[in-house]
């Protein structure tokens, strides 16, 4: 009797169990309206999609609790609100518990539908890391552009997520930084890393991690120039934030360089810390790094800017007053501190060689950047560092320089009206991205050009229109040398021109050119530089179908009161006999930040044709 009675008393008390535990019944229409809430879109990283509905960024099905969940909001929250009631069972892990992967789905519900009656989880591992990282504030991190690496390009972003005691006690290197990136396995080259990039061959991954960690990786970051953009964002906001980069974790997207990249992703992490922002759409296209932090201050979140120099051009500017015998002496000093004992150097002035010593240190950390530790380099960086406490240097005072995000916008219209030979032509034509060497300079170092998707349109007398010129890519690096530093010069291009062809008429040929050499500072504003090319040519003009040739390309750039000039002189020298010349000037007259005009004039050279000349003036306006 006593059984029956127990076992009635469990059999009535299971509904009960079962009630208290099940989700709540929320009408279709309010579930509705909560899966088109922008915290929930954010969430889920939805966007709409080209032929109506929705489709998330997440590439990754382990994302989502519904099976349709990547394109149907409503049905993965309704699916997420039946897991977090899921009720915990002896020798289930807590931390596996809907409750525990999605904390920010879950405060974000049990706000919204005013739940008090979720199983009670204690979600230990997340807690713990979340008490690790004590997000009080956030700061978007630009690393300036760094043409030596195709991945850096364009610059690059992070979030660093400040604790409450950073700004007192100046502790940002404890911070951890938010970072999301293209994940490689194995080792892939330059080239092959750039075409990956370009056609989302690599997944795209977010990471937490020690921000000191994340500078350590990224080495290059070391001789880039550092952006700090202090974000007005509250303690709640940026945990919240930080609560869905803990769902994030190993979570794959896909990784584009032009569009999906490290920005945009930073873009949507801003939304769910504050939901009210709509920074997306501002990046239908290309979401190139400078862009985005325009937009970050456009939204208002900006509060503070911090800049911190490169090694790179701290080194420089200790250098800058010294004199070519005292820049010998930083080499013989910094190669060997026996030197800091010879009788020569100790003739040199007192206050000389406080500037000698702390640029010979300057230069040896420089040279430690991405190399392993080395004992006889760390013993020489001790000894210049005891000289330098005997016979300390001055401050180095370096001056800010322009806001990379105020220079002119990245995608170019362009028309214009010239004349070739005796011909008048008009010409029209768009860049999707970014920069040339004449083009408008504020934010923009002398010398550093990434052309990417160029269309040129010609129209001649008649009314004959014709393709003048598609490039995919072109890209320049030219970096003065100096006594201390001697980086190469290079740059690479590949699309379809015209050039010279047979009869007097214009070819339109497919190539791939590239070339190497130096850059030489002439005076503050002006460089010189030479280099030798290479190129790789189709031409129906040419018999074989692939044509190589050896050549240069020389000339200066000078920054000047009205915008910036080049003068070039590049020729080519074909395995079949072609030579083919160029002698170009281009200057460009700065009317506005996002309006140029330019005057261009060439002669080419062929053994093809007679020479010919082309002079045009055209507007050049920069818009997003």
């Amino acid at each position: 009797m006593l059984k029956r009675l127990v076992y009635l008393a469990l059999c009535a008390c299971a509904p009960f169990s079962a009630t208290a535990q099940a989700a709540p019944n929320v009408g279709a229409e309010h579930l509705q309206q909560l899966a088109n809430a922008p915290f929930w879109i954010s969430l889920g990283h939805y966007e709409t999609g080209k032929l109506g509905g929705w489709r998330s960024y997440v590439d990754d099905p382990k994302f989502f609790l519904a099976a349709d969940g990547a394109h149907d909001p409503k049905a993965e929250l309704s699916a997420t609100l039946a897991a977090i009631y899921k009720p915990l069972h002896t020798g289930d892990d807590p931390d596996k518990h809907a409750q525990c992967v999605y904390p920010a789905r879950t405060r974000w519900l049990r706000d919204q539908l005013q739940l008090s009656d979720l199983p009670a989880v204690d979600c230990k591992a997340f807690k713990q890391w979340f008490s690790d990282v004590a997000p009080d504030s956030a700061v978007l991190v630009f690393p300036a552009a760094y043409l030596n690496s195709p991945s850096s390009m364009f610059g690059h972003t992070l979030l660093r997520i400040d604790q409450a005691d950073v700004k007192t006690n100046h502790t940002a290197l404890l911070s951890y930084a938010i970072n999301f990136g293209a994940y490689i396995e194995g080792s892939d080259n330059s080239i092959l890393y750039a075409w990956k990039g370009l056609m989302g061959g690599y997944p795209g991954l977010f990471a937490l991690v020690p921000y000191q960690e994340k500078l350590s990786e990224y080495r290059s970051l070391e001789n880039r120039d550092l952006w700090e953009y202090h974000l007005n964002l509250t303690a709640e906001e940026t945990g919240r934030m930080v609560e869905h980069v803990w769902e994030l974790k190993q979570i794959r997207f896909g990784y584009f360089f032009f569009d999906e990249n490290c920005s945009y992703r930073l873009l949507e992490l801003l939304q769910v810390a504050r939901p009210g922002l709509d920074l997306l759409k501002q990046f239908p296209l290309t979401a190139i790094p400078t862009d985005t932090v325009k937009a970050v201050k456009a939204s208002g979140l900006v509060e503070k800017i911090d800049y911190r120099p490169s090694r790179e051009r701290e080194l420089l500017e200790r250098a800058k007053p010294l004199s070519h015998d005292e820049q010998d002496w930083v080499l013989k000093v910094s190669a060997d501190q026996r030197q800091l004992k010879d009788a020569d150097y100790l003739a040199v002035p007192s206050e000389r060689r406080a500037l000698i010593q702390d640029a010979a240190y300057r230069l040896e950390r420089y040279r430690a950047n991405g190399e392993e530790r080395d004992a006889g380099r760390a013993q020489r960086s001790f000894e210049l560092l005891g000289a330098i406490s005997k016979n300390p240097p001055p401050e180095l005072d370096i001056q800010r320089p322009g806001l990379p995000e105020d220079g002119h916008e990245s995608r170019t219209w362009q028309a214009g009206l010239g004349t070739r030979g005796d011909k008048a032509f008009g010409e029209y034509g768009l860049r999707m991205a970014y920069h040339d060497l004449n083009d408008n300079a504020y934010g923009f170092p002398l010398g550093a050009q990434i052309e990417i998707l160029q269309l040129k349109l010609r129209q001649y007398e008649g009314n004959h229109w014709q393709l003048q010129q598609l490039d995919l890519a072109t890209i320049r690096s030219l970096t003065p040398r100096n006594e201390l530093l001697q980086p190469w010069s290079w740059q690479v291009a590949g699309g379809l021109e015209r050039v010279l062809g047979k009869h007097g008429d214009e070819s339109l040929v497919s190539h791939v050119n590239g070339g190497a050499g130096g850059t030489w500072q002439l005076t503050d504003d002006m460089l010189g530089f030479a280099l030798g090319t290479v190129r790789v040519e189709h031409n129906n003009d040419f018999a074989a179908l692939i044509s190589p040739a050896a050549g240069f390309n020389t000339g200066v750039l000078w920054r000047n009161p009205l915008g910036n000039l080049s003068l070039e002189a590049k020729g080519d020298y074909f395995t079949n006999g072609e030579v083919r010349r160029t002698v170009s000037l281009n200057q460009q007259w700065e009317l506005s930040r996002n309006l140029g005009l330019r005057l261009s004039a060439q002669r080419e050279f062929s053994q093809l044709a007679s020479p010919e000349n082309e002079v045009m003036l055209e507007v050049k306006w920069y818009h997003y």
